[in-house]
């Protein structure tokens, strides 16, 4: 019996081999933790706790920014209108004629008992409430004043918009709510008188038709019924406790509400004085050393700054006492004591020079060099035949001008005495003129037929219609709208004159390659109306340096006191009004300096009459207003920007003017002064920029048509008129109005024909154009003197106004 043993199973060569697990030839982070067994790198321990330490110091860093703007905003809030800083001040705004501002007042002032109620002279009624622990003016502009709404709003905490149950908001509130929304309002709070007067019924109506007028402008708020003393003193705790947004050209910038005014003059003869302005400082502090702006009427200087006595304080018993010690001091005749704060010092005072005085001589050589005295001198020695007359010197000779060279002095002048007006009107042919005062003479008798047959009514409302109505405006402004029109259907083309060479008359212009990349260099062939304005190296960084300057004046913010401002015009007082808002405000470093100003404005209202430019207007740019005549542009990017002959509809628009440095952002409201006097508003906008260098080129297209076609070559008549013409524009490139690109190739004949060649064949209805450009500068029109206007009348019901409308469109199209 034999012994068995187990075989067991050997793997040959051909065993399967399985891919081992790819974990990337490093080690995973189990095994680096059991390695590491618990040990941990001092690197990554110190990487890591400064990381933390990082985060959690960010953390409190941000924290207590949040806690110091939280504390800076309490802190406003509890000191407004405190006895350390200025009232709350309140302008009361009607939006209806028919309603009594005087009788809310009174439910105001009425509405608490222990409130301290006191009115000055200039109309601002003064009110402390102990009960709010605050202080609060009220002032109740001229209704349809426009100056002086727009005044008392500038310098306004809180408006307060009242509206009437029966009509809410007329046509004079309405456009005093678009003007106020376009300068930038203060808090706005909405109230109602009479509401509870109605019937119950009528109520409910009045409600909605009152809350629809709101939400077209001010979707947020809601209006208050202000018919009892408790509504009143709801009001008042509203307009006390509401936020206020910030104004920049305001918040920025020291100014003062004129509550007490003195002129001194030294003589009957004089036509200026001292004025004296008393009210609190808001806003930022003043110095005596600065400027100051009286809107409309400029810049002036200030003399001194007085701090009297606070004649509104909050505490009643300080009230009592300086009321029984001022009449104590009017008894014994005896003046009150004014501490002075601050005078004027000559050597640190902010000059009135806003132009710089241009040198002729500059950029001249004083003295020739060695080599221009030799070259001087070998000109000297050669001799020039001349005919002169007997008797005359070698001296006298030399001022006597040849033929040749008259004539070519004769043609500079020209060329210097057409100045870019002239330039701007394009030419009509004289059979054009013709024909237009023909359909405008047809127009206007079809005009009157229609007028007379659509205005008759009993009350002879026509003939009263047309005692008011100026005919030459009328047809002035015709001419514009026809201008306007044809200039939308053929825009920049004009005609080449006949009776002068085109060379000549476009001897400004030039060609470019491509309007967008051709590079135009800013500083090239400037007016010398340039060498009068200031320019900065870094605008933004002035702007930031001056803003952030907020050293200490003569005057803090909330002081009441007394401003001397020397040098003001008699007509300011004699224009004055009582119960005329009167504002000052002081101005930042440089702001008195004249440089170019480019505003982005974009038409609005209901006006569809032409404003064509260069056009006199009438700007609120900020805190100042004054007219100027603005050159209209393209708002785009790039290195130029196309010239407009009219302000567009629908599309922002550039204006351009020489104007008054201001630091943006400041909203501009653009109005045009109409025949009656009134101004109109026309435009909105903000300040762009501070650029003299900002390119605007005028583009003219001269046009061409084609009198002979070929595969690419054409011939083209009409667009010039000689043979010297079109080989001076020659290099310019050609277009036609299908988009084809050519190029002058030869002259034809004198008569003006010339053969181009273009990348395709034309049609023969095409039109083959030339674009040239120049560069145009506003003109030097700025004027700080703007008279007010006249107050808006109510035009009446929607109907009529309607009507009224209908009329003056008929009138002006038909």
């Amino acid at each position: 019996m034999g012994i068995e043993t187990q075989q067991t199973h050997r793997p040959g060569q051909w065993k399967q081999q399985n891919k081992s697990h790819k974990h990337g030839k490093h080690r995973s982070k189990g095994q680096l933790e059991r390695q590491s067994q618990g040990r941990v790198n001092v690197k990554t321990l110190s990487k890591r706790h400064k990381q933390q330490a990082r985060k959690n110091d960010r953390r409190h860093q941000a924290q207590q920014v949040r806690k110091q703007k939280r504390d800076e905003v309490l802190e406003k809030k509890r000191n407004r209108g405190s006895q350390g800083s200025p009232p709350h001040f309140v302008v009361i705004l009607p939006l209806h004629k028919d309603i009594d501002c005087d009788a809310v007042l009174q439910l105001l002032k009425n509405c608490d008992e222990t409130a301290v109620v006191s009115q000055n002279e200039q109309g601002i009624c003064h009110i402390s409430v102990p009960r709010f622990k605050q202080r609060l003016s009220f002032f109740i502009p001229e209704y349809g004043n426009l100056h002086a709404i727009l005044d008392a709003a500038k310098v306004a905490d809180s408006l307060l918009c009242l509206l009437s149950p029966e009509g809410a908001v007329d046509s004079v509130g309405e456009y005093c709510i678009s003007c106020l929304y376009a300068q930038g309002l203060p808090a706005v709070t909405f109230g109602v008188q009479g509401l509870k007067t109605l019937n119950i019924k009528k109520q409910n109506e009045a409600k909605k038709r009152i809350q629809r007028h709101i939400d077209k402008r001010f979707p947020t708020e809601k209006f208050h019924a202000i018919d009892s003393t408790q509504d009143a003193l709801l009001v008042l705790r509203r307009i006390t406790n509401h936020k206020l947004p910030t104004v920049f050209f305001r918040d920025n910038r020291p100014h003062l509400l004129a509550e007490n005014i003195e002129f001194e003059i030294e003589g009957e003869e004089s036509e200026v004085g001292t004025l004296k302005m008393s009210g609190y400082l808001r806003g930022r502090s003043l110095s005596a050393n600065a400027l100051v702006h009286l809107p409309g009427w400029g810049d002036f200087q200030m003399l001194q700054i007085d701090a009297p006595n606070d004649p509104h304080s909050f505490n009643q018993k300080l009230v009592k006492d300086s009321q029984k010690q001022s009449l104590d001091i009017e008894m014994e005749g005896e003046k009150e004591e004014v501490r002075t704060l601050e005078k004027a010092d000559p050597r640190r005072q902010e000059s009135l020079q806003s132009e710089v005085i241009p040198d002729p001589m500059e950029g001249e050589q004083t003295w020739p060099t060695d080599a221009e005295l030799e070259e001087a001198e070998k000109q000297s020695k050669k001799k020039i035949m001349k005919k002169v007359p007997k008797g005359t010197s070698e001296y006298q000779s030399a001022w006597i001008v040849d033929d040749d060279e008259d004539h070519k002095g004769a043609s500079k002048e020209n060329l210097d005495e057409s100045d870019d007006e002239d330039e701007d009107e394009d030419e009509d042919d004289i059979d054009m003129e013709a024909e237009e005062e023909e359909d405008s003479d047809n127009d206007e008798k079809s005009g009157d037929e229609e007028f007379e047959t659509l205005t008759m009514t009993e009350n002879n409302d026509a003939e009263r219609y047309d005692e008011n109505m100026d005919m030459d405006e009328e047809r002035a402004m015709f001419e514009k709208m026809k201008e306007e029109k044809l200039h939308v259907m053929f825009p920049d083309e004009v005609d080449t004159p006949l009776e002068k060479v085109a060379r000549q008359r476009f001897a400004r212009y030039r060609g470019l390659k491509s309007f967008r990349t051709t590079l135009w260099d800013p500083k090239e062939n400037l007016p010398l109306d340039y060498a009068r304005i200031f320019q900065f190296g870094n605008f933004k960084k002035t702007k930031k340096r001056v803003l952030m300057d907020d050293s200490d004046g003569g005057a803090l913010t909330g002081w009441y006191i007394t401003v001397h401002i020397a040098n003001v015009p008699r007509e300011y007082m004699e224009s004055y009004k009582p119960g005329t808002p009167l504002v000052v405000f002081g101005l930042l470093q440089h702001e008195q300096k004249m440089s170019v100003c480019n505003f982005v404005i974009k038409r609005c209202g209901e006006t569809q009459f032409p404003i064509k430019s260069k056009e006199r207007l009438i700007f609120h740019a900020g805190f100042r207003r004054f007219s100027a005549c603005p050159i209209f542009s393209q708002h785009t990017n790039g290195n130029k920007h196309k010239f407009e002959r009219f302000l567009n509809q629908d599309v922002a628009t550039m204006a351009t003017i020489y104007g008054p440095i201001v630091f943006p952002p400041s909203p501009v409201l653009v109005f045009k002064e109409m025949g009656t006097g009134t101004h109109e508003l026309v435009a909105t906008g903000s300040l762009s920029s501070v650029n003299p260098d900002r390119v605007v080129v005028k583009r003219v297209v001269l046009s061409g048509y084609p009198f002979k076609i070929n595969k690419r070559s054409a011939v083209i008549r009409y667009m010039f008129f000689n043979t010297e013409d079109i080989m001076w524009f020659k290099p310019v490139e050609l277009r036609t109005k299908w988009g084809r690109r050519g190029n002058i190739r030869d002259s034809l004949g004198t008569h003006g024909h010339m053969k181009c060649v273009f990348d395709g064949q034309l049609k023969s209805q095409d039109t083959v154009l030339m674009n040239l450009y120049k560069r145009v500068f506003p003109k030097w029109t700025y004027n700080p003197y703007i008279r007010n206007p006249p107050a808006i009348c109510d035009t009446g019901d929607d109907d009529e106004e309607e009507d009224g409308e209908d009329m003056q469109a008929y009138q002006m199209f038909e």
